[in-house]
């Protein structure tokens, strides 16, 4: 059987995809990210390759009283083999480029998928176990109530946020794969010449958008709940949807207010870096959410809003027209509503 050697692009991209698996050794793998209103600033539960980090102590004291078990380093068999297993699929990596053949390419990426498949069930599982594997005389119960988290994204348990992202390991993982995916598709095209170079580009740059989504782990703006949701600032159940508000930061985490108020003197106590994008609810139904920088505002006293900023947002310039038409006051930008 014919051997059929490897591109010097793939060899190279293979190699690459090898040395950065040694990175992963020595940064975090994973991330759980709590937000609660006693806890403004976050608790996190980081797991890297060999152990666990983060508010730990603090995540386990909570946990004590709703039943859920303590989290340890040394309970988990997974810390103990992950560092052997990506240091496998790292000398894997370099000797597929030294060896140069596509078969043990195939057996590389084949083999790695396999393994990405088994440890996201395998984190399932645990997520699951933690969530619901509960102690019956815990101080605080609610029937019914389970705790797991996400097995990626966000999911709200009580009063906390939860948040389930990779770390910078995860996304040389992610990266990792879809690299080594390019490639094996870049090699098959050399032999049965089915796929067209436009393909390929498609593939490859399909995966670069694609990582560039996750890394940003942000998702859109979420729907304000009337009657459920609590403003991030004043703490206040949110019952009047016209001057809602958003803000999503670019880890994807999103803060709902009740008023324009609220989210000015929120975005006056954080920083301005960490935030992607400012929503507003138009103050017409059906009440869609509008990015700020694309809103028109108008300022009233006789809006009588939640907590007095009396600042109304709206969709285009008709919708701004008509309220002018029916309340006094001023038309107002989004500039002049952010000047300190």
């Amino acid at each position: 059987m014919k051997n059929y050697k490897l591109t010097s692009i793939g060899r190279i991209i293979t190699l690459l995809c090898g040395l950065s698996l040694f990175v992963v050794l020595f940064v975090p793998l994973w991330q759980i990210e709590l937000e609660a209103p006693q806890y403004p600033e976050g608790l996190k539960l980081i797991m890297h390759p060999h152990k666990l980090s983060g508010n730990v102590d603090i995540i386990n004291g909570l946990n004590h009283y709703i039943g859920m078990k303590t989290l340890h380093t040394q309970d988990f068999i997974e810390f103990t083999i992950l560092p052997y297993i990506i240091s496998f699929f790292a000398v894997f990596c370099l000797l597929v480029a030294f060896i140069n053949n596509r078969r043990w390419l195939v057996v590389l990426f084949t083999s790695f998928c396999i393994f990405g498949i088994l440890a996201m069930a395998d984190f399932y599982r645990w997520n699951y176990d933690y969530g619901h594997d509960l102690d019956p005389n815990a101080a605080i119960q609610v029937p019914g109530m389970s705790y797991q988290p996400p097995l990626i994204g966000y999911k709200q348990l009580l009063n906390f946020g939860a948040y389930s992202i990779p770390h910078i390991g995860g996304w040389i993982f992610i990266s990792v794969g879809l690299l080594l995916l390019g490639v094996v598709i870049m090699e098959f095209r050399k032999k049965t010449k089915l796929l067209s170079a436009d393909l390929t580009k498609t593939v490859m740059a399909t995966s670069i958008v694609f990582l560039t989504f996750f890394n940003s782990c942000s998702s859109g703006p979420q729907p304000i709940k009337i009657g459920k949701d609590a403003c991030s600032f004043c703490k206040m159940s949110i019952a009047d949807n016209r001057f809602g508000a958003e803000i999503v930061t670019k880890k994807g985490k999103v803060f709902k207010f009740d008023d324009m108020h609220c989210l000015l003197e929120f975005k006056k106590l954080n920083n301005d870096a960490d935030i992607k994008e400012t929503y507003v609810v138009d103050f017409y139904e059906p009440h869609e959410l509008v990015e700020s920088s694309k809103a028109f505002f108008f300022k009233s006293d006789e809006f009588r809003s939640p907590m007095a900023g009396n600042v109304a947002g709206f969709s285009d310039a008709n919708s701004l027209k008509k309220a002018g038409q029916k309340f006094s006051g001023k038309a107002v930008d989004w500039a002049t509503l952010v000047k300190p």
